[in-house]
């Protein structure tokens, strides 16, 4: 049986194939060697391999665990939560007012979209349907909350996240907390998570966790969520890491939010970030928002 002490282990890779207690290497017909769910940085070949080697283990398994967390939680998301319009394919307005969920498809539209979809029925006296699946649109209340049932009872995870909300506003926070659950292990959905989120600081439907909370607004912010994204930064300033702070805000900022900007502009003022580094804000800012703009989408504000 061959053992990591037999070979030159040359490479992370290498290492890889050795149980980082006992030595003992992978075996493709027998031995199998797990890898430590924290740090992915060492494997074992046993419970009792990877129980004795944790004294050894634990401050580089902690560390390593928090370097993989920070790459992944500072990484620049392509989008924002609320993601492209699905018809004309743009990024979605940042203001949620400016586009509207289907209750028959779940899919969100932005206003420019369903403005000319509206204008070319009205023009051809044409039934309203909705403007990506053409079903029908509903005619009541009744009507909208039995399509998102229907939705809902198909798995689909924005449906499942628009009865949370639903529940929520009822006053059933249990109600609430369990379907966000349910979107967020369906889809990880960055609203869900944030809601998650508001109900662990609050104590709404479930105990108040410090732990939790944070975990749930991470999740979202890594998901796009830019009101996340926001309050990391927050917190991050509050508690004394402001360099942190600024790299969430810069993150935000580069995604259209204008919260982040202005917090930036506050930092730089003060002689926390370099001029090189806020013009790169602001104009990265300005792109995403020049981004969500078209000529469907002005003619409807206007409309309004």
């Amino acid at each position: 049986m061959m053992t990591c002490s037999k070979i030159v282990v040359e490479s992370e890779s290498e290492h890889m194939m050795c149980c980082a207690s006992c030595g003992i290497a992978e075996d493709d017909d027998n031995k199998k060697l797990k890898t430590c769910t924290a740090c992915k940085s060492v494997r074992y070949c046993s419970v009792t391999c990877q129980k004795e080697h944790r004294s050894q283990h634990k401050r580089a398994c902690k560390k390593k665990a928090a370097e993989l967390r920070d790459a992944l939680l500072f990484k620049q998301p392509e989008s924002s939560n609320y993601g492209d319009c699905p018809i004309c394919l743009l990024p979605q307005p940042i203001d949620p007012e400016k586009s509207s969920m289907m209750s028959c498809c779940s899919k969100v539209i932005c206003e420019g979209c369903d403005y000319a979809n509206q204008m070319r029925q009205q023009e051809g006296k044409l039934e309203q349907t909705c403007p990506f699946c053409r079903h029908p649109l509903p005619d009541t209340d009744a009507d909208h909350n039995r399509n998102r049932m229907k939705r809902t009872e198909a798995n689909d995870p924005a449906a499942i996240c628009m009865m949370g909300f639903i529940r929520f506003d009822e006053g059933d926070y249990q109600g609430a907390f369990d379907y966000w659950t349910k979107a967020a292990e369906l889809d990880n959905s960055a609203d869900a998570h944030y809601q998650l989120y508001n109900l662990y600081d609050e104590g709404k439907g479930v105990e108040k966790d410090t732990k939790k909370k944070v975990y749930h607004l991470e999740q979202a912010a890594i998901g796009g969520h830019l009101d996340a994204r926001f309050n990391l930064g927050v917190i991050e300033k509050d508690e004394g890491r402001l360099e942190r702070a600024i790299k969430h805000w810069m993150i935000a900022a580069k995604l259209g939010y204008d919260r982040a900007v202005e917090a930036l502009k506050v930092c730089f003022r003060k002689g926390s970030m370099s001029k090189d580094v806020f013009d790169e804000a602001l104009r990265a800012h300005q792109a995403a928002v020049d981004a969500t703009k078209s000529p469907q989408r002005d003619e409807a504000e206007a409309a309004v």
